[in-house]
């Protein structure tokens, strides 16, 4: 299926929105629901194999944002983020799924993005299903019901967080479909109720899933972009109110950026780092 789209998958999928992403040669394979999902990249879109669910695809990379205007919009207010965009075109910010989404970022705090990888695929291999070399994300019923086995999958103190927010979603407690068309501020305060969840997953979560563009999550990355080029430190709040004073109702779209250049050059910086293989 061709899928015609402004969209980068590198910066989309290969920054930290996502984690069951993984890059092999040319093409990006992945799971939504229930389907091993490949993409591969073309000048005006991508070919994608594995599902023929178009409306999924295009949910899933937010089609009816408008980059053009989003891009103009972040641009004008900054330079350094003008640049960026420039850049590194076609960005998307994802449309995952609540219940996942959750759950995924109450396993990825206080984690790199490879050890949140690593840990979400094997949640996955514990309690989903194999669905033809990968396996789903599992549901709060496949989690509660195998519970015991929570320890094999290495996830250290998040483990109770994480079993705790799957038997709160299965016993009806909490409804991840219930914040959908809550306004941010709301939808934040809801999340917060959550074990495990403090401001920044929250804004990550209320990005990535709830499609608030103007969450703006703040992590050690985007703490010291916000210090090293504008100047800002302070508390969450403080350095928030600056991001969304600055950048407006796309906000997320501008620390995408902003974090996307920050993780590309800690990356660099990693690999020339690293001892010569011939040595």
């Amino acid at each position: 299926m061709k899928i015609i789209m402004d969209v980068d998958l590198d910066s989309t999928l290969g920054c930290g929105q996502a984690h069951r992403w993984h890059k092999t040669d040319d093409s990006w394979q992945g799971v939504l629901g229930d389907e091993v999902i490949t993409l591969t990249q073309t000048d005006d879109g991508f070919i994608c194999e594995g599902t023929d669910n178009e409306n999924l695809i295009l949910d899933y990379f937010r089609s009816d944002d408008d980059l053009d205007a989003i891009y103009s919009d972040i641009s004008s207010k900054d330079s350094f983020v003008k640049e960026l965009v420039n850049n590194c075109k076609g960005m998307r910010i994802l449309n995952q799924p609540h219940w996942e989404c959750i759950a995924t970022y109450i396993i990825a705090t206080n984690a790199n993005v490879k050890r949140i990888g690593a840990m979400v695929e094997s949640v996955c291999r514990e309690f989903g299903r194999d669905i033809g070399g990968r396996y789903s994300f599992p549901t709060p019923e496949e989690i509660v019901s195998k519970k015991e086995r929570i320890c094999n999958c290495r996830l250290g103190y998040r483990e109770s967080r994480f079993i705790e927010f799957a038997e709160k979603v299965y016993n009806g407690e909490f409804d991840p479909d219930s914040l959908e068309n809550l306004p941010y501020g709301e939808c934040i305060t809801e999340l917060l109720k959550i074990k495990g969840v403090g401001p920044k997953v929250a804004d990550c979560i209320a990005l990535f899933s709830y499609g608030h563009l103007n969450a703006f999550p703040i992590d050690a990355r985007i703490e010291n972009v916000l210090r090293d080029i504008y100047g800002m430190e302070g508390s969450y709040r403080k350095l928030s109110k600056f991001a969304f004073e600055k950048f407006g109702e796309y906000a997320g779209y501008a620390q995408e950026f902003l974090y996307h250049s920050e993780f590309i050059e800690s990356q660099t910086q990693a690999g020339s780092e690293q001892p010569n293989s011939t040595s």
